[in-house]
């Protein structure tokens, strides 16, 4: 898929690959490993919330002048999901595997939907509306997420 959101669509993956790998090292109570994976997960979500919250959705929202909509909600999940990769953190330099297990659990379930609605409904929105602006637009996505995590994006 060439568009706009391909590098972001890309990127959904490589974070869910991340937090599969910090889920078995706390499944295993590899607890060294599962803290380096937890911090690297949580720095490529942080780099990917980032890219959409100060690059693509402000293009977005320019471009189209629909500013409560769709990006408005994402920006709410975003915040929602910091707040679970907070209770993670905490779980796991706590060495609480149960309670590391219960906000992943919510946080897989609310990842996977909100990944759905950005894939099926927001990004198809973003390249339709930015596609004048795709070609200049696409590499400064790239750029960012390369940039923010250069060892695990």
């Amino acid at each position: 898929m060439n568009s706009l959101t391909a590098p972001l669509r890309e990127h959904h993956k490589h974070c869910d690959e991340l937090f599969v790998s910090a889920e078995a090292a706390v499944v295993d109570r590899d607890w060294t490993t599962a803290q380096s994976l937890l911090i690297d997960y949580m720095a490529a979500m942080e780099a990917h919330f980032r890219t959409e919250e100060e690059t693509l959705f402000p293009a977005f929202e320019a471009a189209t002048g629909m500013t409560m909509g769709p990006t408005r909600m994402m920006r709410h999940e975003h915040a929602q999901m910091r707040e679970l990769f907070g209770q993670m953190s905490m779980a796991l330099a706590e060495r609480d595997a149960e309670n590391f297990a219960s906000a992943a659990e919510t946080l897989l379930v609310f990842m996977q939907q909100h990944n759905m609605k950005e894939e099926n409904i927001l990004y198809p929105m973003c390249d339709r509306g930015l596609d004048a602006q795709s070609s200049a637009l696409g590499p400064i996505l790239r750029e960012r997420l390369d940039a923010a995590c250069p060892t695990t994006c």
